[in-house]
């Protein structure tokens, strides 16, 4: 280590239990309110620390929300890829898909729901970080119709497509309810159905 440079410290464990409490106590705001309707001090008082507190375990509103988002768009792409490895069979792969991605939606629904609602409030770096995650997650649900169409299981079908089955999923939390009639894994199901119908050939 270089003469005059500050060691690195890890946040302790305390630390990392309190950023994760706000995060999650700022997420249900953003989701309950929308981004841009919730101030620095309104996430404080529902924290129940003060302004400097506060900015003890943050940096600003905007990186909040990114950490917020990153958190769960970097999951979908890590378990995405780690599927395309592991399952050879693109009708399986999207089962899997769609269950993940369903439990995922269903276990975190505001942090989801600030997700797919409020990443467009980041800007610079943050939005083009989270655009790039968003197109990995595309990629993996589009090299897996590529690949059911390579072995003769898929016709092919226009990017659009792929889009709006995309957009069954995300838009899911708009009336996505866990004491609802259907469970996550039900729901993922009949997606997951819907979906192979869609692809299947004639």
């Amino acid at each position: 280590m270089s003469a005059g440079r500050p060691l690195e410290v890890a946040p302790t464990a305390p630390a990392t239990q309190q950023r994760e409490r706000i995060q999650h106590i700022a997420a249900k705001l953003f989701a309950e309110r929308g981004y841009r309707a919730i101030g620095v001090a309104e996430i404080g008082d529902a924290v129940g620390l003060g302004r400097g507190a506060l900015y003890y375990h943050i940096n600003s509103k905007e990186e909040l929300l990114f950490n917020i988002v990153v958190r769960y768009i970097e999951d979908l792409v890590i378990f995405g890829q780690g599927t395309l490895q592991k399952e050879p069979d693109p009708r399986q792969r999207i089962r899997r898909l769609s269950r993940y991605l369903m439990r995922v939606i269903a276990q975190n629904l505001p942090e989801m729901t600030v997700c797919f609602r409020e990443a467009d409030a980041l800007t610079g770096q943050r939005h083009k970080l989270v655009s790039d995650l968003h197109q990995q997650y595309q990629d993996v649900w589009h090299q897996t119709f590529k690949d059911g169409e390579a072995k003769g299981y898929f016709k092919s079908l226009p990017l659009v497509a792929l889009k709006g089955i995309l957009g069954m999923y995300f838009y899911s939390f708009l009336w996505f309810r866990p004491s609802g009639k259907h469970t996550s894994d039900e729901i993922a199901d009949i997606f997951a159905d819907m979906v192979l119908k869609v692809l299947e050939k004639d």
